[in-house]
């Protein structure tokens, strides 16, 4: 992890999911120290949160164009 990290908020569905990946594994290995361990389990939920957020949203619109008013 480096110490200039994009914003949470900036980073699209792919990038969010490919960081939260780096993340899980460094979580894994378990070699951290523990102030290490916390940021990266904070920005891990952060992460997991923001690919939540993109999928429902996703999700909400699919439902929207699908929906059977939509078909009139």
């Amino acid at each position: 992890m480096s110490d200039e990290q994009v914003p949470v908020e900036k980073l699209t569905y792919e990038q969010a999911r490919d960081e939260l990946k780096v993340v899980i594994q460094s979580l894994e290995g378990g070699n951290a120290p523990l102030e290490q361990t916390l940021e990266l389990w904070q920005r891990g939920e952060d992460l997991a949160k923001k690919c939540k957020d993109i999928l429902e949203q996703a999700q909400k619109k699919i439902n929207e164009v699908t929906a059977p008013d939509a078909a009139q």
